[in-house]
């Protein structure tokens, strides 16, 4: 058997405000509370369980998602909706922009509890452009 991540845990100033705001941008569906998580599961299988932890506790990480064209425009044009910040780069010095990398296009954006989650058209290294994540 190959080794694959199954799941992970991201803990949320609110479990549930985290997971929704990321279904929704994405495009998937929050599951059913189970024990201290809330599930968003990916395409690949691979499952978000959202939990709700002491604020001063969460430690900021980063996510990112490689999704098409079609989807990186359905979300993209949430984030725009709803007035969500957004930058072209991880450092967040380039704010209002996606970037091109590879040939894609990709986007960085805070989710409520201040994790920096990127969406992607093009996984880094598979074509020209500059690279980075």
């Amino acid at each position: 058997m190959s080794v694959e991540l199954n799941h992970t845990i991201v803990h949320s100033r609110d479990k549930r405000a985290s997971a929704e705001f990321l279904a929704d941008i994405l495009g998937l569906r929050v599951g059913d509370e189970w024990g201290p998580f809330i599930p968003v599961e990916t395409g690949n299988g691979v499952t978000l369980d959202f939990a709700t932890g002491d604020p001063d506790k969460i430690v900021p990480q980063h996510y990112a998602f490689l999704v098409s064209e079609d989807e990186f425009d359905a979300g993209f044009e949430k984030i725009q909706q709803w007035g969500v910040r957004y930058f072209a780069d991880p450092y967040m010095k380039r704010p209002g922009e996606i970037n091109h990398n590879d040939g894609g296009r990709g986007v960085y954006f805070l989710d409520p509890s201040g994790h920096a989650m990127e969406m992607i058209t093009r996984p880094y290294g598979s074509g020209s452009g500059s690279t980075g994540s």
